[in-house]
């Protein structure tokens, strides 16, 4: 675990592999359906559920299509045919209720907060054949993590970085192996947490009061950075010395960060949506 100080916070890593990065898109749709001769309440409830969850898919292409412009057409047709065959992960039920159709009766409608993962297979086959389309900031959100070595010993500090392809917002968090979290970024000395796209950020920098240094015990743990395009959803976190720690557990802590506050867009009615992007890092020590 590790070693908490009112200035310093000393950390167990070793960079080693990244684990997981994954891009998504969090958007909310509205789905209904009518009960007719053939339903039930519950049937009619998870067909409404179903036609969400395609609006949901298909709003998200459609948004992919306008807002990245990238300039391979096959890299296009590519990401496009990832989002096609995507996943859904309900975030928040955002409202629910049964009403009377006219000519239909007893309909049900509900709205949801969604999140919209491509088919990763796809995206991995994408990013192998094209490594650059990562840092176009046409393309849809990427934010890369790394440090300044491969493998660290007791007693050598770590720096982090990070480094998005186009604007985002950004929570960085380090998970020990006893899976107790702390938010690096920001933390009650450094608020920022919006970066510029194209440029690398270093973890801890000048405005931190925390370094990161190895000490036992050594072990596998985490950094986990989670970025968006929209605000990120505020978690529950408690000042322990330059950093906060997280008083929630790991899955309550990843759906209320993908709290993204939405907005609509300017002059029309349609939801937008939020890109997505999620990056951790395995990581090691050793004397």
């Amino acid at each position: 675990m590790a070693k908490m100080y009112a200035a310093l916070l000393f950390l167990s890593l070793m960079i080693a592999v990244d684990l997981h990065a994954s891009q998504s898109t969090i958007t909310e749709a509205e789905g209904s359906a009518c009960m007719g001769d053939d339903k039930s309440r519950k049937q009619t409830e998870q067909a409404a559920l179903a036609d969400a969850k395609k609006k949901a898919v298909e709003y998200t292409a459609t948004y992919i299509k306008g807002e990245t412009q990238v300039k391979n057409f096959a890299l296009e047709k590519d990401l496009l045919a990832a989002y096609a065959n995507a996943e859904v992960r309900i975030i928040e039920e955002l409202s629910k209720e049964w009403y009377k159709d006219p000519a239909a009766g007893d309909c049900f409608r509900c709205r949801i907060k969604a999140e919209v993962t491509p088919d990763r297979a796809a995206m991995e086959k994408m990013a192998a054949q094209s490594p650059a389309v990562a840092d176009d900031p046409a393309a849809p959100l990427s934010v890369r993590v790394w440090t300044d070595k491969k493998e660290y010993k007791q007693g050598e500090k770590i720096k982090i970085y990070i480094r998005g392809n186009k604007p985002f917002h950004a929570r960085v968090l380090y998970q020990d192996a006893a899976g107790e979290l702390v938010q690096l970024l920001p933390n009650p000395h450094r608020a920022e947490n919006y970066f510029n796209g194209g440029t690398v950020y270093e973890i801890p920098a000048g405005g931190d009061r925390f370094d990161l240094e190895v000490s036992p015990p050594f072990g596998e743990e985490d950094i986990i950075v989670y970025g968006s395009t929209a605000p990120l959803g505020d978690i529950d976190v408690q000042t322990r010395g330059g950093v906060y720690g997280v008083k929630m557990q790991m899955q309550d802590m990843e759906i209320r960060t993908r709290g993204v506050k939405i907005t609509e867009k300017t002059g029309g009615r349609e939801t937008a949506a939020s890109e997505f992007a999620e990056n951790r890092l395995s990581v090691k020590t050793g004397k």
